[in-house]
């Protein structure tokens, strides 16, 4: 997965800082956002260790099976660490200890890395205890620069392209897998690297917010929540839900639904700021719904971070009185799920600028009736 050019010899500076200051000695991570974001490029190595052995101050090594080195080559990596290999037989673990110079006493492994890495590395350096590290990376990846933000809104642009379709492909007598299949070869000819996920909720099936897309048949009238969203070819992603409404006679209550969302998200959206904490979103958005009396039908969080993750840092929830910043970017989703009978659903990634926000979604927010 390669990411936009930025100095990521910076990013790896940035990172020792941010694990020494948590009295981290040595941070490891395996393929995934991290690497991508860090040295950007990310190889999978499937069960062998691939690892970046970073730390607190020293020189960065890259790790890689012998078998994967080639997948390596021409990245950014090649001018930011030094690259060594294993083959097959040797220990990796093993020689991860074996190529840090200082004492370590703390280690701080990636999120993600599995555990058959994590517990094996430990095992490999005497008395340590292990930590995650993405606290650490958190600080660094949600703000972003103008270079990612730029490669947001063209994710942004082309998802709103497809929501601009949906259209052509969404009514009454169509499976929402067959919907699903059309959107997801959209989404790639649109300019995604591929789909990461489709929902396309119909009816009750709307009410459930991760519902996908199943053999049920769409009906006439029926209220459609479409969420779609994938990453590009520069490796970040876009996300962004629209709910549309099949010719015919819908619900009597989704109209109302629809309007009360919709204002809700827009005081969302408002509400974003430098200084403004992450829970006062949450806080706009959600006010909206319970004065109108859904309160109880609003069953998630308001809103994610997004960047080489599709959920990561900030989250728009109660508790989190994490200060906005610019640079950060992350979706306003307020809804409303209906048991047994709807789900409503608006979506779009704003960005923190100097003064306030700014939507990286531009299809439109108004109820739109297909078929």
């Amino acid at each position: 997965m390669a990411t936009v050019s930025l100095p990521h010899a910076d990013r790896l500076r940035r990172l020792q800082v941010e694990i020494s200051v948590g009295g981290v000695d040595l941070a490891v991570l395996t393929p995934g956002p991290d690497l991508a974001y860090l040295l950007g490029h990310s190889v999978h190595s499937h069960e062998r260790l691939s690892v970046l052995i970073l730390p607190a101050a020293g020189e960065a090594v890259l790790l890689v099976p012998e078998l994967e080195r080639l997948g390596w080559r021409g990245s950014p990596a090649e001018s930011t660490v030094r690259i060594l290999t294993w083959t097959d037989g040797q220990d990796p673990h093993a020689m991860v200890a074996e190529l840090v110079s200082i004492e370590v006493r703390l280690v701080a492994v990636g999120d993600h890395m599995p555990a058959a890495h994590a517990l094996r590395i430990r095992s490999a350096f005497a008395g340590v205890e292990l930590s995650l590290a993405g606290t650490a990376i958190a600080e660094l990846r949600m703000r972003k620069t103008d270079d990612e933000i730029e490669a947001l809104a063209a994710a942004g642009a082309a998802i709103d392209r497809v929501q601009n379709r949906i259209g052509e492909w969404l009514r009454a007598g169509r499976t929402e897998n067959a919907v699903a299949a059309d959107i997801a070869a959209a989404m790639v000819a649109e300019g995604h690297e591929r789909p990461d996920f489709v929902i396309v909720g119909s009816g009750p099936n709307g009410a459930s917010p991760h519902h996908e897309a199943s053999e049920r048949v769409i009906a006439p009238g029926d209220v459609v929540v479409i969420d779609i969203g994938g990453p590009t070819r520069e490796g970040y992603f876009s996300d962004c839900t629209r709910t549309y409404q099949v010719a015919g006679t819908p619900d009597p209550e989704f109209e109302r639904v629809y309007d009360i969302v919709q204002r809700a998200q827009q005081a969302g959206v408002s509400a974003v700021r430098p200084g403004a904490t992450a829970e006062s979103i949450d806080r706009a958005s959600r006010a909206v719904i319970e004065e109108s009396g859904y309160g109880q039908y609003f069953i998630t969080r308001t809103g994610h971070g997004i960047g080489l993750e599709v959920h990561e840092e900030p989250y728009l929830v109660a508790g989190n009185r994490r200060l906005l910043e610019p640079g950060m970017t992350f979706s306003v989703e307020p809804g409303i799920y209906l048991p047994g009978r709807f789900g409503v659903r608006i979506e779009d990634i704003v960005a923190v600028t100097e003064s306030s926000g700014i939507r990286l979604n531009h299809c439109s927010r108004e109820l739109i009736v297909v078929g």
